[in-house]
This record gives C-alpha cells, sequence and structure tokens, in this order.
C-alpha cells in the first residue's frame, strides 16, 4: 500500500457528491467498515487523510468524498464539487426517497489543541467509529489523522469526520446525513 499524501494544501482539497459508487482502485484505502440495516447498506472507507462513503437503497446511491483536485475521478454522476474554504453547508432531496445533507468546516490550531484533539479522538475511537494514524507522516511531532464516526438508525445513516494536516496545523470536520423517508 502506498503511504498517503499528507501533505496537501488543505483548501485545495474538494467535497464531491455522487449518485453512483466509485470503484475502490481510484483510491488507497487504510481502514473500512460496511454497515447493513434493512433500508440501507453502506461502504466506508478511510483514504490518504480523506473517506469515502457511498450508501446504497434500492437501486440508488450516493456516495461523498473528499479529494485532491488533481485526482483523476469520474464526471460521471457528480452531483456536487466544493473547495474547502470557510464553512459550508448542503442539502439536497434526491427522487425515489433518499435526503441528503452536510457542514464542514476547517478548523485551524496551536499545536496543543491539535495534540488533545489527537488524543481526545483515538480515545474515543476506542469505543466506536474508525481511526487511522498516520505516523511516517508526522510534522513538527503531530502526526496526521483521520478519525470516522458514523451511527447508523432505521432510517438514517450520521457520519462525522475528523482529517488532520500537523503541517497546517488544522482538522478538517464534516458532518453528514443521509436520510430514507
Amino acid at each position: 500500500m502506498e503511504a498517503p499524501r499528507t501533505n496537501v494544501v488543505v483548501n485545495e482539497l474538494v467535497f464531491s457528491l455522487y449518485q453512483r459508487p466509485l470503484h475502490p482502485e481510484l483510491f488507497s484505502i487504510f481502514a473500512q467498515r460496511q454497515v447493513k440495516t434493512e433500508k440501507y447498506e453502506a461502504q466506508i472507507w478511510v483514504t490518504n487523510c480523506s473517506h469515502v462513503v457511498s450508501v446504497f437503497s434500492d437501486e440508488m446511491c450516493l456516495t461523498e468524498l473528499i479529494n485532491s483536485p488533481e485526482q483523476g475521478l469520474p464526471q460521471r454522476g457528480l452531483i456536487e464539487r466544493f473547495q474547502f474554504r470557510g464553512q459550508r453547508n448542503h442539502k439536497c432531496t434526491l427522487s425515489r426517497g433518499m435526503a441528503y445533507m452536510t457542514d464542514f468546516q476547517i478548523e485551524k490550531m496551536s499545536p496543543n489543541l491539535y495534540r488533545q484533539s489527537h488524543s481526545d479522538l483515538e480515545r474515543f475511537a476506542r469505543n466506536r467509529g474508525v481511526f487511522v494514524n498516520f505516523p511516517d507522516q508526522a510534522v513538527g511531532g503531530l502526526e496526521p489523522f483521520s478519525y470516522v464516526d458514523f451511527e447508523s438508525r432505521q432510517n438514517e445513516l450520521h457520519i462525522h469526520t475528523f482529517h488532520a494536516f500537523p503541517d497546517q496545523i488544522t482538522i478538517i470536520k464534516t458532518q453528514s446525513l443521509f436520510d430514507f423517508h
């Protein structure tokens, strides 16, 4: 498996939403989880200090991800694409009973707060979610990491992600809700 690429400029990263699944060969997957309920199935991948979440319900699929703009991703099925600049909210309702909303923010912090966030999220991940450290990419004693927390309910999937970039002492936080009504 290739080393994660964590030395990206955060405000060049892109949040993309597709109405289709994306092939796993497009990504370096460092951890994955599956969620299955009567209403939906989800694949959660931690990739290069980012994530890909694909949710399937009936014949419908919705995929959210964070990627760098130079990553060669298809245009087919792309619904929205945003750069990470400041805070953003987005909502869409798709046919066949699936609604989606997300918001994200970029948090610049002190080295001490970064370390504390790392420690708190790693501890929290012992009981739920997926936590991936990238110690070989540490900068100034600070390690990049990704934490994806998810909560599966009967008609909803909640996703909370934290992706940390030590060279910029920055964490990207996203919250998403996949709703099946």
